[in-house]
Formats: C-alpha cells, structure tokens, sequence
C-alpha cells in the first residue's frame, strides 16, 4: 500500500525531465509524513527513507543543471538572501552572486566609498585575508559551498573552509583569523526548502544596508547579462578552518570583558552531579559542535535531542518555539537533578531559547535577566540594547541600575554603533549576544550564559526570573500580525494613518481607558502606555502583512492589546 501511495505522489508533484514544473518539497513533505507515520524499523519505514533519498536525487539534479534565473529576483536582506532550493538557490545563481561580491571587492581600486563599512581597502587585501566560508545542515550545502570556493578562489581570494559550522563560530572565525569576510550557505530558522547565502564584512556583524544593497545590484547585473563566470579555481588556497576552535578562543580573549571564564564554566559542569542540561539541536549545525563545546566529555548530564544529520528536519518547523521544546521540558521534568537547563537551538545556532522543565523563557526575558546577571551579578558596566520590538522588561532593570538603553528598530545590525559598549545585544526573535563578544547573534554564547548563571547562582533560571522580576515588575510580551490587501508603499501610505495616535491619546484597552504617555516611531509604531504596557505596528518587509508586537502587565492583558492593534487597522481602513 505504502509503495502505491510513493509512486502516486511522485507522479502527482514531478514532471519527468521538467524541473521547473516539478514541486519536490511538497513531494518530500508528504513523503517525511509517511515516514513519521510509519511503525519504527518495519518496511514503510525503509520505504519511505528511500523514497525521500530518491526526491532529493532529483533536488540535486536540479541544484547541478538549472541555468534559469531565481523564480524570484535576488535580493539580500538583514539576514542575506533566502530562496527555494533549486528554483532560486542553484550552483548557477551561487556563483553568480559570489561574483556580484567578489566584484564589490575589485571595485574597491577605483572607488573606496565601501571602504570603511567592508574594513578592507584593497581588493588585494580582501584577497590575502580571504573569506570564511561555512554551511549549516540544508540540503546542498556542501555542493553550493564547493562552488563558492571556486569561485572565490578563481579570484584569487584565500578561503578559510568551515564545512558544516554556525553563524556565531563563523563570525568568531573572522575576528580571529582577521578574514576580510564571511559566507555562511544558510537561511536561519526557514523550512527544509529554502537556502540562504548570509554575508558578514570584517567586523563579523550583519552587512551594513549599503553593503547588501551593493551586493543585490551586483548579482542582478550578472543575472541579467545571461553569462556564466568562467572558473579556474585554485586549491591551495583553500585553508581547513576549525570554526569551534576559533569560538573557543575568542570566548577566552574577551573573559575580562564580559566575566564569562568559558574553560571554569565547563569544568564546573562537568563536576556537579546535581546539575543536567538539554540540548535540542532540531538536526541544524549545532550539533557537529554539541559534544565539543562541552569538552568532548562523556557525560550522563549532558543530554542531546534531534542531534542526527536529517535535511528534512523530521518534518517540523526548525525554530526555537514553545511546539519544539515539548521533548526538553517533558525530560527535564523526569531527571532527578534539581538545577536544570534546558535550550532549543535553530539550524544555523543564532537563535536560542531556555527553559528549567518547568518554565519556558525567550529572548524577551532572558535578555533581561542576562543584563541583570552581568551588571549585578559579574559587577560589569554598561549599558543594555535591545531592538524596539523587544520587552521593557530589560529597561526596567536598566533604569534600576542607572543604566542607558539603546533601542534600534527590528534587526542584529542595528546594534553597529554600541558594539563594545552595551554589555547585552538581543533580539525579541531569540537572538543575542555580549560585550567582548561577536557582534552577530549567537545562541552559543546564550547557552554559555545560562549555564554560568544556574551553576553559580545554584538556582534554575525560572527561581532568578522570578527574584528580578518581584524586584522590577511583571512583563508579559506576545506578538501576532494579519494579512492585509497592500504591499510596499501603498501599505507605508495607509499606515501613516496611525500619526494620529499620539501622547495624550486615550485608547480602550480591554475595557480599560489607558493613556498613550510615548510614542516611538524608529520602525512602524510603539504606543507607550501608562502603566508601561506597550502595543507596536509595523508592516513586513517581505510580505502583504501587519505585524503585531504587544506587551502587557498580565497575561490576560494581552488580548486587549491585540484587539486594539486590530481596531487602529480597522479605522485607518486596512481590515
């Protein structure tokens, strides 16, 4: 039965000989379905594990032999460029964008505005420091990062190889290594369709906007000449770069800076008997690191989940998110240990969420609690940053301590100006960093923290949330959104209507009049409330829709901010 219902499927979403007529993840997707279903180790099982080795054959030819141009034009956002593998992402366009950036480097002879935002003056510089390249754990990636590799090193241009390796070690690798820039084949926490290309300059943070923009002109240039680069790539100068190692190093070298001695944290886990932690890879490229980020030790109180290569990512979305770390909590609440952590980790490992088995804590929290930890725990100065969409959680305790605030709009790169300044960088999207660190997001770094935090504090993260939070208020972020009919400009345009919510606006909130007392308008809108409930709207860059981020001071106060976001659309004409 099982063997009628593959064939049925592969006739339903392939076209024989015709890849652009061919739907081969919606293939995989069912197939992985039929996989789960399946009773382990019988028949079906083998079946279905060779039916999708048979789609992704098929994937592959794709990736090798399409020349078409990305069904969707290339463009590269905060994050780089994302598309569907084979369709958008293929040998073809890497190579065509690796070009558009080798080309952004040559022009550096004749014109130097890039300069000071890349970090290289030269084009021959760019060439001797060379690029870091690595991939995490998406079908592909190996096979597109060979032919970054040839192209770059056709250029000239030394290429320190990470293989399969995470954002945040690669990000290392550049400060270490002092590489001019980084390749990571990656699209973060996307579905098992999509692949990415992200690109870091020489500071190892996200590019700069006139960076990616230079880049985005570039490669559609060379998209729409029709050619092809011609390679002679050169093996020697390809150099084997140990990722993890650079990571290592540079976690030591900023000790003084951020208080995190990486070597005593590891050895004091690796002696207490009365502390486990749980890691849940969800297959990404954390788990080549796993085992030796904790000192490739065996160790009863190191447990690993979903750590096995699988492109498929058995089926679930790859994030970290209350669904996936159902498996963390449920085993953390069996284990006997009484000091537990618990993370879930994505596929690239920029993005990281905690829990003790008991309570589940995200960025918008953690955040806080890590600048609390630095500032009155590690007895560290500075101040804490953090994108506007995020909790006020961390400006409570920041206004607590004396502490400035530093709050840019939604994206890592936008911490450029206080890098080296603020002792915490985070995201409400679970990525986060520190002073003396890497200034991309990095859920190694996160994990580090909270351990250190459980091990010397000898109490789980949900008992120190708690103790700050009775100290600096209760804070209770969500978030939501809804599709709307406009796009681009015409969706700016409509929005603009919600000008007209400003300070001394009364709203009614779930039955309750509340007073906007600030508004902030950096990206989309943030209506400050008077009790320091907050609601913020802001359109999405990549599709028809609104987004909502709320913060109230119950949890049942949520829902009044939602329905007030909803309402504001409502009269401004968008829903």
């Amino acid at each position: 039965m099982i063997s009628q219902n593959i064939e049925s499927l592969f006739h339903e979403h392939c076209s024989p000989g015709n890849h652009a007529n061919s739907d081969y993840f919606t293939l995989i997707k069912k197939l992985v379905g039929l996989k789960n279903s399946a009773t382990p180790g019988s028949p079906e099982l083998l079946q279905a594990n060779e039916a999708i080795t048979r789609a992704y054959v098929l994937v592959e030819d794709e990736i090798r032999t399409n020349t078409n141009p990305p069904s969707k034009e290339i463009s590269f956002g905060t994050s780089g460029w994302r598309g569907i593998i084979g369709k958008d992402i293929s040998l073809h366009s890497v190579s065509l964008v690796t070009q558009g950036i080798v080309a952004m480097y040559r022009n550096l002879d004749q014109d130097k505005t890039l300069a000071a935002s890349l970090g290289v003056s030269s084009f021959s510089e760019a060439q001797q420091r060379g690029a870091v390249l690595g991939f995490d754990n998406r079908f592909g990636g190996e096979l597109m990062a060979q032919r970054v590799i040839e192209v770059l090193t056709s250029n000239g241009i030394t290429v320190h190889y990470a293989h399969e390796a995470t954002t945040g070690t690669l990000s290392a690798a550049v400060l270490i290594l002092e590489a001019a820039f980084s390749i990571n084949l990656t699209p973060s926490h996307n579905p098992l369709e999509y692949a990415g290309f992200k690109f870091n300059a020489a500071d190892a943070g996200p590019a700069a906007s006139e960076i990616t923009n230079r880049i985005t002109e570039n490669a559609r240039q060379l998209v729409a000449s029709g050619k092809t680069p011609t390679l002679n790539p050169n093996p020697t100068l390809v150099k084997q770069c140990d990722a993890l190692g650079c990571w290592q190093e540079l976690i030591a070298r900023g000790a003084t800076r951020h208080g995190l001695n990486y070597s005593e944290i590891i050895a004091a886990f690796h002696a207490a008997k009365d502390c486990v932690v749980a890691v849940d890879c969800v297959h990404g490229a954390s788990r080549v690191h796993m085992r030796g980020l904790f000192g490739n030790k065996d160790s009863e109180h190191l447990l690993l989940f979903r750590d096995q290569p699988d492109p498929t990512f058995g089926g679930v979305a790859p994030e970290p998110s209350s669904t996936n770390m159902h498996q963390v909590m449920t085993t953390l609440q069996q284990r006997p240990e009484p000091l537990k952590l618990g993370v879930i980790i994505d596929p690239d490992a920029d993005r990281i969420r905690f829990t003790d088995g008991t309570v589940e804590i995200d960025m918008n929290l953690f955040g806080g609690m890590a600048f609390h930890y630095l500032h009155e725990k590690k007895c560290k100065r500075g101040l804490v940053a953090k994108t506007v969409a995020t909790s006020n959680f961390a400006n409570a305790i920041a206004k607590g301590v004396h502490e400035e605030i530093f709050e840019p709009k939604v994206g890592f790169k936008e911490f450029k100006p206080v890098i080296g300044k603020a002792l915490v960088c985070f995201e409400e999207s679970d990525g986060i960093s520190v002073v003396g660190h890497t200034p991309e997001k990095d859920a190694y770094i996160g994990l580090i923290l909270a351990l250190d935090m459980v091990l010397s504090l000898k109490k789980n993260l949900g008992e120190y949330l708690s103790e700050i939070q009775t100290e600096y208020g209760y804070y209770y972020p969500g978030k939501g959104g809804v599709e709307v009919s406009q796009q681009g400009k015409a969706l700016l345009d409509t929005l603009a209507g919600l000008e007209k919510y400003g300070v001394g606006t009364v709203l009614d909130i779930g039955g309750e009049t509340k007073k906007i007392t600030e508004v902030i308008s950096i990206d989309g809108i943030k209506m400050i409330l008077e009790d320091n409930s907050w609601l913020m709207i802001r359109p999405s860059g990549t599709e028809p829709k609104v987004r909502f981020y709320v913060e109230a001071r119950s949890e049942a106060g949520k829902e009044g901010l939602f329905a007030a976001a909803k309402g504001m659309l409502g009269e401004i004409g968008l829903l």
